[in-house]
C-alpha cells in the first residue's frame, strides 16, 4: 500500500484554441516536477484547449486535433515520470466524430499515466448561467467514481462539480481517498473567499483532504486569477498558491493510522485583496488580450482626465511604457488644465503623447452638415460630432500603425448611456468597463501609493493628483461638468450597484434612502442604454454581473417599472 505521494499543482495560462502550445507549457511543467520527484502533476480545467473554448469544441477538426493532443501528453508519461491530470473536451466514441458534435461532448478529466489514458471523468454539474455556457456545448456525464493511481484512489470532480455536495458525496462513498477538482473559475470580487468556503464544506462533508487547482490567465473578458489551495482533513489550509500569476506548487500527502490522507508539507501565499486584487485583475486582463490577440501595443485617447488616466497607467504596467501610446485631441472647449495634466501624466508613465486637434474637423462637419441644419439650436449632436472625431482620429491611427485602441469609458458612464457611439466607444478593449467610477478614483489613488508585483510601469505618483481631484467633464461645451445631468457619483453608482448587481427594484432603493425620483430616472437610463451596450468592445469583468455576458436585458423593452 502506498503511505507518501507527491502532488504537483500546475496553475496554468492556457491559451484558447493553442494546442500546441498548452501541451508544449504541460509538458515543460511535468519536466520541473520530474525533477522535483513528484508523482503526478495536476492541471486545470480544459487545460489542452483552454477555457472557454465555447464552439469551437463543436468542430470535429478541433476535437480530432484535441484528442492527438492528449495522446501525445499520455505517450509523454511512458518515462515514468509524474502521471498526468489534464483537462480536454472528450467524447465516448470517437468513431462518431462527425458533426453534429452537439450532444456527443463532455468536459473531461482524464488521468494519464504509463504511457496511456488511464482514466476519465466527466463534469457531472453543468453551468448554465452568469458568464457560463458549459450546458450549450457539453454533456453532463454521470456521478463519477474514483479512479486508482499508483494505489491511490482518487476523488476526480472538475469546477463546478465542486460547489455543491453531490459529486463529493459520491465519491466518497464509492471509496475516493483524496479529492482532486481541477477548475477555471474566473475572478470576481470576493471569489476566493467564496472558493475556500466551499472547500471547507466539501472536506466536512466528506471527510476527505482536498486539492483545487484553478487557471490564471486572461481570456476575452475573463480573468482566472489562480489562487490554488489545498485542504487537510480537518479543513486546515495547508498550501495557497500565488494569485494572477503561473506558478508549479509541490505537496507532499501521508496516509495516516486512520487511513486519511493528509498534507505534511506545502506553502501557503495568501492573495491580494480590495483594490489591489482589482488592479491585478485589470492588468492581466489587459495584458493577456493584447498580447495573445498579436496587437503591438495600444492606443489611448488622453484627455487629462481620471478614466484615460487610469487606463493608462494599467497598460502601461501591463505592456511597458514603449507599448503605449497616447494621443490628446483638443477642442476649442479642452482646458489648458486638460493639456497640462495628460502631458504630466503621460511624462509620468514615460509613454509617447502626440497632439492632434479635433478644431479642423468640427468645423468640416459643421460646414457639411449646415444646409441640414439650418435654423436649429447647437446640442448634444454638436457633442457627439467631438466625439466621433475623436474615434475616428483614433481608428485611423490605429489601422495605419496597428496598435489596438483603447476605449476608457467606465461601468458607469456605460450603464446610463454617457458613451457616444462610434466616438469614445471606438476600440478592441474596454479595460475599466466593469469599473465604476467610484472605483476609478480609488484604483487611481491606489496605484499612486503602489506598484503590484510584476508591473512594469514606474514607482510612485503616475497619475497627478489634480485628474484625481478636479470634477469629472467631457469638456464637449463650455463649462460643462459631468455632474450638470447626473447625481453624484457616489449615489449614481450606489444606486447602479442595486439596479444591477442586486437586481434591486425601485422600492428596494428607495427604502435605503434614494431619492425614488432619481432611482427611476437612473433606471431608465439604464435601461434605454442597452442598444450601445451591446455593441461596446469587450472588457475585464471583476464583479459579480458585467455587462454582456452576464447580464443579459432585451434593447426592445418596454417593462420600465413602477414609477
Amino acid at each position: 500500500m502506498t503511505d507518501h505521494f507527491i502532488i504537483a499543482l500546475a496553475q496554468l495560462n492556457a491559451h484558447v484554441g493553442d494546442l500546441e502550445g498548452n501541451v508544449a507549457k504541460i509538458l515543460d511543467h511535468r519536466m520541473q516536477a520530474t525533477v522535483k520527484g513528484a508523482h503526478l502533476l495536476v492541471t486545470p480545467e480544459l487545460s489542452v484547449t483552454g477555457y472557454p473554448p465555447e464552439d469551437l469544441v463543436l468542430k470535429a477538426q478541433f476535437m480530432a486535433a484535441v484528442k492527438q493532443a492528449v495522446r501525445r501528453l499520455a505517450l509523454a508519461t511512458g518515462d515514468g515520470g509524474p502521471g498526468l491530470i489534464v483537462g480536454a473536451p472528450w467524447m465516448d466514441d470517437w468513431g462518431q466524430n462527425k458533426a453534429p458534435l452537439r450532444g456527443k461532448i463532455f468536459n473531461a478529466a482524464l488521468l494519464l499515466d504509463s504511457g496511456e489514458i488511464k482514466a476519465v471523468r466527466y463534469k457531472y454539474d453543468l453551468p448554465n448561467y452568469g458568464v457560463f455556457d458549459d450546458a450549450r456545448v457539453f454533456t453532463p456525464g454521470p456521478l463519477p467514481g474514483p479512479v486508482s493511481f499508483r494505489g491511490l484512489r482518487l476523488g476526480l470532480m472538475v469546477c463546478e462539480d465542486f460547489w455543491t455536495a453531490e459529486v463529493s458525496e459520491c465519491l466518497e462513498e464509492s471509496g475516493a481517498e483524496l479529492l482532486v477538482s481541477i477548475n477555471a473559475s474566473p475572478y470576481e470580487t470576493s471569489k476566493t473567499d467564496v472558493r475556500l468556503n466551499l472547500g471547507v464544506q466539501r472536506v466536512t462533508e466528506s471527510g476527505l483532504a482536498a486539492l483545487y487547482v484553478n487557471m490564471v490567465g486572461g481570456q476575452d473578458e475573463l480573468v482566472f486569477d489562480g489562487g490554488s489551495f489545498a485542504l487537510n482533513p480537518d479543513c486546515g489550509l495547508v498550501a495557497q498558491l500565488p494569485s494572477f500569476e503561473e506558478h508549479l506548487a509541490f505537496t507532499t500527502w501521508e496516509r495516516d493510522e486512520e487511513e486519511r490522507w493528509h498534507c505534511t508539507q506545502g506553502h501557503c501565499e495568501p492573495g491580494p485583496e480590495g483594490d489591489d486584487a482589482v488592479y491585478r485583475a485589470l492588468t492581466l486582463g489587459l495584458r493577456d488580450y493584447v498580447t495573445k490577440n498579436g496587437f503591438p501595443g495600444v492606443l489611448i485617447g488622453m484627455s487629462g482626465g481620471i478614466d484615460s488616466a487610469l487606463s493608462a497607467a494599467v497598460a502601461v504596467d501591463a505592456l511597458g511604457a514603449e507599448r503605449v501610446h497616447c494621443v490628446m485631441m483638443p477642442s476649442p472647449y479642452t482646458s489648458r488644465e486638460s493639456l497640462e495634466d495628460a502631458a504630466d501624466c503621460s511624462k509620468r508613465l514615460g509613454v509617447r503623447l502626440d497632439e492632434i486637434s479635433i478644431e479642423p474637423a468640427m468645423t468640416a462637419f459643421g460646414e457639411m452638415l449646415a444646409p441640414l441644419f439650418a435654423e436649429r439650436q447647437a446640442d448634444t449632436t454638436e457633442e457627439n460630432i467631438q466625439a466621433r472625431s475623436r474615434g475616428l482620429t483614433l481608428m485611423a491611427l490605429s489601422n495605419k500603425l496597428g496598435h489596438m485602441v483603447l476605449s476608457t469609458g467606465n461601468k458607469s458612464e456605460m450603464s446610463v448611456g454617457y458613451a457616444t457611439l462610434y466616438g469614445d466607444m471606438c476600440g478592441g478593449y474596454n479595460v475599466l468597463k466593469d469599473v465604476y467610477k467610484t472605483q476609478v478614483f480609488r484604483l487611481a489613488r491606489w496605484r499612486n501609493d503602489h506598484r503590484p508585483p510584476g508591473a512594469l510601469g514606474p514607482e510612485g505618483q503616475v497619475i497627478p493628483d489634480r485628474i484625481i481631484t478636479k470634477p469629472p467633464t467631457a469638456e464637449l461645451k463650455p463649462n460643462q461638468t459631468d455632474q450638470d445631468t447626473l447625481p453624484s457619483y457616489d449615489e449614481l453608482d450606489a444606486i447602479l450597484a442595486g439596479l444591477i448587481e442586486s437586481e434591486a427594484g425601485v422600492g428596494d432603493l428607495v427604502a435605503k434612502g434614494h431619492d425614488r425620483a432619481v432611482v427611476n430616472r437612473v433606471w431608465r437610463m439604464l435601461e434605454n442604454a442597452e442598444y450601445k451596450r451591446r455593441q461596446a468592445p469587450p472588457g475585464v469583468k471583476i464583479t459579480p454581473k458585467s455587462f454582456g455576458r452576464d447580464r443579459r436585458y432585451p434593447i426592445t423593452n418596454a417593462y420600465k417599472g413602477p414609477y
